[in-house]
């Protein structure tokens, strides 16, 4: 998610300088002045870009490494998601095996599933809490359609010969206090993706990875040579030998060939600490998330400190004008989070944020070179499950760039379908998000 208009995540270190030592007042960042060069420049210093800039250095040292952003490093979306590290990317399973065939669909959440465990590696490696060892997260619906299409993709796990156990109503009490009819059991995690930023910004300043700031890109343009790229910045230009364009759902308006990338505001809120009861009521023994079968239904998890960070809701097309549409979905996600369980009824809300996500129309990501400028690489739409796949994604650009043969699967590609949403469509498309919404509503 990038900057939102409005709101602040319960973590503690989302608004503030990752690369700062402790107990001093950040200083602010230097701009792009003048011409620059590198070997290699990624432009965006979220989950993706930083990944990608860690793991260059670490696979080749001598390698120039700068990393230039519009704010600063972790300002922006990576720092205020809700923290689920979880398995599962593209469409539902079953979905993905029509689409792609069956080891194809195989691979996908396998390779999902071993981006959990990367990110699990490396905030061992960086010191950043994750929660429990075996924590879970519960994919769960209260619907016949929602049986319905957790029973499809249950038999899909099974025919693929992959452990993903399906629990009864009686197996979700078992873990959260919550009454749903049936769910898909995840192995994942919780943890704090602002700490994960930053701990990942300071470990690439200490392996000598340069960091710019206050410089969004303006455009790019080719070389004085085949081998060098220009990124042009309101202060200067950088010529680098490579770049990677980690902006996520930026890719439209700088017109960069990746097919559409929507940006999409989504929203969550978070509640004060609360009671030793109510925490072990929805989560704390067992270190469980929920997220609900429909797309737009609540989700919810615990944080380390006790509170209950819930998000979900009606996602909003950009541009918005004012917070009054930010406000109306907090409003929402507060009603939904007091009937989740008697227990929250008088709980105090002390957050609310929102911030964007990139989504493509079909569901997955894109990470490949630009079509007509191999050493040029483009990484976003991870369609809300950034967390784990935004590491993921940064290691495999790495290694793509210093001379490896990283696995390839559907989303590494140059660009995703091309949606065209000229001004009078967008109406409708704002229209079909409200439906959806509502219904989530009359689900949960």
């Amino acid at each position: 998610m990038t900057r939102p208009p409005a709101g602040r995540p319960c973590w503690p270190g989302a608004d503030s300088d990752p690369t700062a030592p402790p107990g001093t007042e950040p200083a602010a960042p230097q701009r792009v002045r003048g011409v620059l060069e590198a070997d290699v420049t990624v432009v965006g210093a979220g989950l993706a870009g930083l990944s990608t800039a860690y793991h260059l250095a670490e696979r080749d040292p001598s390698l120039d490494v700068l990393v230039v952003d519009a704010e600063g490093p972790a300002a922006g979306a990576s720092g205020r998601g809700t923290g689920l590290l979880g398995p599962r990317v593209g469409p539902p399973v079953d979905q993905a095996v029509r689409r792609f065939g069956p080891d194809t669909a195989r691979r996908m959440h396998l390779a999902s599933t071993e981006a959990v465990e990367r990110v699990r590696e490396l905030c061992a490696r960086l010191g950043v809490p994750t929660g429990p060892r075996d924590g879970e997260q519960i994919v769960a619906t209260r619907t016949a359609d929602g049986l319905a299409t957790l029973a499809r993709q249950a038999a899909a796990y099974r025919q693929l010969g992959l452990d993903v156990p399906v629990l009864s109503a009686a197996g979700i009490r078992d873990r959260l206090d919550v009454p749903y009819h049936a769910g898909l059991l995840y192995r994942a995690a919780g943890l704090d993706p602002a700490a994960l930023s930053g701990a990942l910004a300071r470990a690439c300043a200490a392996k000598g990875v340069r960091f710019l700031g206050n410089s969004p890109l303006v455009t790019l343009r080719p070389g004085e040579t085949a081998a060098d790229t220009h990124l042009v910045f309101p202060g200067g230009t950088v010529r680098t030998r490579k770049a990677v364009l980690a902006v996520n759902a930026a890719a439209g308006p700088l017109g960069l060939p990746v097919g559409t990338v929507l940006p999409l505001l989504v929203h969550a809120v978070a509640t004060a600490p609360l009671p030793a009861e109510a925490r072990e009521l929805l989560g704390g023994r067992t270190g469980c998330a929920l997220i609900d079968a429909h797309p737009l239904a609540p989700y919810f998890r615990l944080t380390p400190d006790g509170r209950l960070v819930l998000g979900g809701g009606r996602p909003l097309l950009p541009p918005v004008s004012d917070d009054s549409g930010s406000a109306a979905v907090w409003a929402g996600l507060e009603e939904r989070l007091r009937r989740l369980h008697p227990a929250l009824a008088g709980t105090e809300v002390t957050h609310r944020w929102a911030g964007r996500i990139g989504m493509t129309s079909d569901g997955l990501p894109v990470v490949g070179p630009l079509a007509d400028r191999p050493d040029v690489w483009y990484v976003g739409g991870c369609c809300g499950h950034g967390l784990a796949l935004s590491v993921a994604h940064g290691a495999h650009v790495a290694e793509a760039l210093t001379g490896g043969t990283p696995e390839r699967l559907p989303w590494h590609r140059s660009r995703a379908p091309r949606l065209p949403l000229p001004a009078p469509a967008r109406p409708l498309l704002r229209a079909g998000l409200g439906l959806m919404d509502r219904s989530a509503r009359r689900a949960a």
